[in-house]
């Protein structure tokens, strides 16, 4: 042992001895930092994290994140304003939250990481573009978490015995139960998101099912019989007239809300380079056929006047269907589907307020990690707003949900418009050739990302068409406006060395 000990010190010895005596240190140095620029460094915020997602826990949670409240309770609501044409806007959106998942998906097999899109935009963008992108992505879960516990109380109130206990007791009571799971290890958050998201399938394909016998044979549902006649003699595909579908596209894009949490869940994945793109590519067929074809087929089995924003479509069909207590079966169905929704809420903030606060332009307290490796200070922090949702069940329990489920479609909507732009910033270094594309790309780009963040502009301008849009957007100028004090508070003590060589050429 000590003869091989001596053999590498005189071999380093010697290799030294051979080298110029007059060599240039600071051209190696220089020759050095260019070499170690061409390796993709790790983001120093993923250390502490368990690998302990398997391929079934993505493949799920790339189902669940994309199957949720949205649907399960807001379609009702949609369907209610703007009828049949209503699957448009439906199909429309879908392929844009494709795009920008495909965008993610590159970047994350590139390098998966725990902070995701906050992560890769404080690559390409810099501390000031990880600012903006993470407490967009922040203000779309925190205010998911409200409409989920919102959606949880509403499901309650279809039992009669729950009547009595006040709207916000049961919102807080699932904050509470989804909170402790996600203190808890993140394998147990993978198990618990993959039933979830089971169980949501199994639903959305029974109901599918019985829609289509139910269409086929003509048989009676509520007051009226399944059949094409349901929007035929009832205003056709757009009873309301075209413009309450555009206005109705940000709660859609509310209802897609989540498609982005493949990116954040692959940084705690096993095998992720091999699972991603299957859990991506299969994405745009969920959303089709889950998304567009219930929707249509809620259109052609009842009268769009049939539903409500008070009760899941689901729930009012099986009701109407006849089956004995079918409706209380998928009214549990929908339950578990917004308390899926609300455990992925905390997950996926808990991670991206801790890569935001290594950094430093997040808490400190969201920095901290349990023994089980879970980010508890930021889980913490986004229970704690949770709050404000019950405060508003509270004070306006009819209107919660709506006003809620607006905001965070905004906030949506800027997180995958930060995801696009993060994903050009890439593409342009690609063209420099500091860069090189993974196999698996965003099709189209750079040019589906410009359209992509033309259409996003567009359904965030589209709430000026109505008066519960404009106090959303007015909320959300408050909004912008605590995040432009927020950077000018914490920019002094941001982290500039958080990605290595990677942020040094950033000049920010």
């Amino acid at each position: 042992m000590t003869e091989k000990k001596e053999e590498v010190t005189t071999a380093t010895s010697s290799t030294a001895a051979n080298q110029p005596a007059n060599a240039d240190a600071a051209t190696t140095t220089a020759a050095t930092k260019t070499a170690t620029k061409t390796h993709v460094t790790q983001d120093k915020s993923d250390a502490g994290y368990a690998k302990d997602l398997k391929p079934r826990h993505i493949q799920m949670i790339a189902i669940g994140g994309s199957i949720g409240t949205g649907l399960f309770l807001g379609a009702g609501g949609r369907l209610s304003q703007g009828g049949a044409g209503l699957t448009i806007a439906y199909a429309i959106c879908g392929v844009f939250a494709f795009l920008m998942v495909r965008a993610l998906g590159e970047l994350a097999i590139r390098r998966p990481s725990s902070g995701a899109f906050v992560s890769y935009a404080r690559e390409f963008l810099g501390e000031k573009g990880a600012y903006v992108t993470g407490w967009m992505f922040f203000l779309d879960w925190s205010t998911t978490v409200m409409a989920d516990i919102t959606a949880v109380a509403v499901y309650f109130h279809y039992w009669q015995a729950f009547q009595v206990v006040p709207q916000w007791v049961l919102a807080l009571g699932a904050l509470a139960l989804v909170f402790i799971l996600n203190m808890m290890s993140v394998k147990m958050f993978g198990e618990a998101e993959f039933w979830f998201a089971a169980i949501k399938v199994f639903t959305i394909i029974a109901f599918m099912v019985i829609a289509i016998w139910a269409i086929v044979t003509g048989a009676p549902v509520g007051d009226t019989h399944a059949g094409i006649a349901n929007i035929t003699e009832h205003g056709g595909f757009f009873p309301m007239g075209i413009a309450p579908v555009f206005a109705l596209t940000l709660g859609v894009v509310f209802a897609f809300g989540g498609t982005e949490m493949v990116g954040v869940a692959a940084g705690e994945a096993k095998e992720a380079k091999q699972v991603l793109p299957k859990a991506i590519n299969s994405m745009i067929i969920r959303i089709f056929v889950f998304y567009v074809g219930s929707v249509i087929l809620m259109a052609l089995v009842l009268p769009y006047t049939a539903y409500s924003s008070n009760e899941s479509p689901f729930v009012t069909f099986f009701s109407g269907i006849g089956i004995p207590h079918a409706g209380d079966v998928i009214q549990v169905v929908v339950l578990t589907a917004a308390l899926s929704s609300l455990n992925a809420g905390l997950y996926a903030t808990g991670r991206t307020l801790r890569s935001m606060a290594v950094a430093g332009s997040g808490p400190k307290f969201a920095a901290r990690m349990n023994k089980h490796h879970i980010p508890y200070g930021g889980i913490i922090i986004t229970s704690a707003l949770g709050l404000i949702g019950v405060v508003l069940n509270a004070v306006l329990p009819a209107d919660a949900f709506e006003i809620i489920m607006n905001l965070a479609g905004i906030g949506i909507a800027g997180t995958w418009a930060a995801i696009l732009v993060t994903h050009l910033a890439f593409l342009k270094k690609v063209k420099a050739g500091e860069e090189t594309r993974p196999e698996y790309r965003m099709p189209g780009a750079p040019y589906t990302n410009y359209v992509s963040l033309l259409f996003f502009a567009i359904v965030v301008i589209s709430n000026l068409t109505s008066a519960s849009g404009r106090w959303t957007l007015a909320l959300f100028v408050v909004v912008v406006i605590a995040m432009v004090i927020g950077w000018y508070y914490v920019r002094g003590r941001i982290d500039g060395n958080l990605m290595d060589e990677m942020l040094d050429t950033n000049e920010d």
